[in-house]
């Protein structure tokens, strides 16, 4: 039974004890994702005589695939605030806020669905598409961007779920789109004889059984915030706020794809195919020992949110040291194990001697700064939960475009092994962004304790 049909026990239960019930399954929702996308992966590439193509096919999707996602990231951004409308005992401001986020997601689904259908083939070409493997690509896109509005209101909406502390109802619309996929990939792919769009059609089922569960505990009588039709309206004044405090998330999404072609192409000159695959490598890596920390921002925000809208300083407090401490401790423990034991994670994604000794020499440079990122996180999951739209947005543009993407171009240059320089330019990057959320941070705190009543 969900602890959250308590309606106050975001202001009264133990921080500590509070955090775990609600990080919990956050992680672990996040872990499945990750494990559900892997499985995907491994039945396309598993396909007979094709299957090499397919999947290559099938990886040109995933940069669209990243910015569809990142829109529903964008709407989302009333959650937090419909979590300190709750902790100022605004619920008709809440719901209201639920609402608008809805008709949003409405509308950038059609948007996105006729953008995929019509351009989709210039998309992926754009994207590095060639002719063996663009009609692959094409046919699973024609079919994911049908159920685009699926993914919307599913990732859309399951964040207000989570906002109202109902962190496992959240978690169970993961579990069911990964059940669903996992069972379905194979009858489709393989039984029936369809190939990549059976994989499509697969992961559309999954993500509107997905969409079925959130639409149905958020219209019914269980959650605390009900989504009603009289709410599901565009109105700049509640839409706007929302989507500024969105437009961090929609920036650090959105730009993975942009990141990732940056630094493939200067690794294709200094080092080569080989150095691209151990990229490849680093980022699943880096994406998936990088889930545990989301999940601890994702379960700490309801609680932060809650009680400053409440005007409880002490509990915000708490909340948010008590975050910072379990998050830095997490990335400490990582950074000692990948630096201790590289070929441990490489080892999971290639049997390949040769790559396998290049990226665990690459992995220990490109994640030399994860030691301190938990910082980072506990930090910019703060300024969401407070609804410091400005603060979210500049610490995600700082630490993308400011310094990210051009330290993998001045990186190079300033050591003697190019190639490594290229990896190097993300810790680099991470320090720099740590040091200056921390400072944004302290001052922006003080100033959030000053303003609650």
């Amino acid at each position: 039974m969900d602890t959250s049909q308590n309606k106050e026990f975001l202001a009264t239960a133990p921080i500590g004890r509070l955090l775990r019930k609600l990080a919990v399954p956050t992680v672990l929702a996040q872990l499945v994702n990750m494990c559900y996308n892997i499985v995907d992966r491994i039945y396309i590439g598993r396909m007979p005589e094709v299957g090499d193509l397919a999947l290559t096919g099938v990886g040109l999707c995933m940069p669209i695939i990243l910015i569809v996602s990142a829109f529903a990231a964008l709407f989302s951004g009333g959650a937090p605030r419909a979590s300190i409308f709750m902790g100022q005992r605004r619920m008709d401001d809440a719901e209201a806020a639920m609402g608008g986020c809805f008709a949003m997601q409405i509308v950038a689904s059609v948007v996105l669905t006729a953008a995929l259908l019509l351009w989709n083939r210039d998309f992926l070409m754009a994207f590095g598409g060639s002719p063996y493997t663009i009609g692959y690509a094409v046919d699973y896109m024609n079919l994911y961007a049908v159920g685009t509005i699926f993914v919307q209101l599913t990732l859309g909406m399951n964040a207000f779920i989570a906002a109202q502390g109902f962190t496992r109802t959240a978690m169970c619309s993961v579990v069911i789109g990964a059940a669903c996929n996992i069972v379905l990939d194979p009858l489709f792919i393989y039984v029936l004889g369809m190939g990549v769009r059976g994989a499509a059609l697969a992961t559309v089922i999954s993500q509107t059984a997905s969409c079925i569960w959130v639409l149905s505990f958020l219209f019914g009588k269980k959650t605390n915030l009900r989504l009603r039709w009289r709410n599901i309206r565009l109105r700049p004044r509640v839409v706007l706020p929302c989507v500024a405090l969105g437009t961090a998330s929609f920036i650090m999404q959105s730009s993975e794809s942009i990141v990732s072609m940056c630094f493939n192409a200067s690794l294709q000159r200094y080092g080569g195919d080989i150095a691209v695959g151990a990229m490849t490598i680093l980022t699943a890596v880096m994406q998936f020992a990088m889930l545990p920390l989301q999940g601890l921002g994702q379960g700490a925000q309801p609680i932060l949110s809650y009680n400053y809208g409440a005007g409880n300083k002490q509990r915000v407090k708490e909340a948010f040291f008590c975050l910072l401490k379990v998050s830095l401790g997490y990335s400490l423990f990582l950074c000692a194990l990948v630096e201790l034991f590289p070929q441990l994670f490489v080892g999971l994604f290639t049997p390949d001697p040769a790559l396998t000794a290049f990226a665990s020499r690459a992995l220990r440079i490109y994640m030399g700064g994860v030691s301190i990122f938990g910082l980072q996180v506990a930090c910019q999951m703060a300024f969401l939960s407070f609804g410091k739209a400005l603060s979210s947005i500049t610490v995600a543009v700082v630490r993308k475009f400011i310094l990210l993407l051009p330290l993998i171009y001045l990186m190079p240059r300033f050591v003697e092994d190019k190639t490594m320089g290229v990896y190097l330019a993300e810790p680099v990057a991470d320090v720099l962004a740590v040091c200056f959320t921390g400072v944004l941070f302290f001052f922006q705190f003080r100033k959030v304790l000053r303003e609650m009543k």
